[in-house]
């Protein structure tokens, strides 16, 4: 694999995309970075939120940062996190933060084939958002992403 100054792309490869970041390999973004992940099974329940205090304290005084690294990654650098966390913000203002989440964790389960699980997207953030913003961000971080550095650091790829 070449790679010279962040750029991601594989030589003579057409699986590779481009993003703010550069070039992202999308065939090394299919590869869990947990095995014992289990397709269609999340990695970790909905009230799990308090095995990882680190995410459940920045979820909890900051979910517009939590939102917008995970927004980040599921939107393959297409947003940026900034972008994503402050439009979390504005929502969360009138009430309607809920549906942004709610559109957020339908796509990234159809990218992973994710169960809805347990009941319709858009009742687990409406109900339980901080919940599910601390689920959707440790899946991330168990299928190989650091969600510091969002999309530009994609899982299985060396860094420059």
């Amino acid at each position: 694999m070449d790679i010279m100054h962040g750029d991601l792309r594989r030589n003579g490869s057409n699986q590779s995309v481009p993003s703010r970041h550069g070039w992202i390999d999308m065939e090394a973004l299919s590869p869990l970075a947990d095995q014992s992940i289990m397709p269609g099974e999340w990695s970790v329940g909905l009230c799990d939120c308090f095995g990882d205090l680190h995410t459940c304290c920045l979820t909890l005084w900051c979910p517009c940062v939590t939102f917008g690294r995970t927004a980040e990654i599921v939107d393959r650098g297409s947003t940026s996190c900034c972008m994503s966390g402050t439009l979390y913000y504005l929502l969360s203002t009138i009430g309607w933060q809920w549906l942004y989440g709610c559109a957020k964790r339908s796509s990234m389960r159809s990218q992973y084939s994710l169960r809805e699980s347990p009941c319709m997207d858009c009742c687990v953030h409406f109900w339980c958002g901080p919940c599910a913003l601390c689920q959707e961000y440790t899946e991330l971080q168990k299928r190989g992403f650091h969600m510091a550095k969002g999309i530009s650091s994609p899982p299985h790829l060396p860094t420059v």
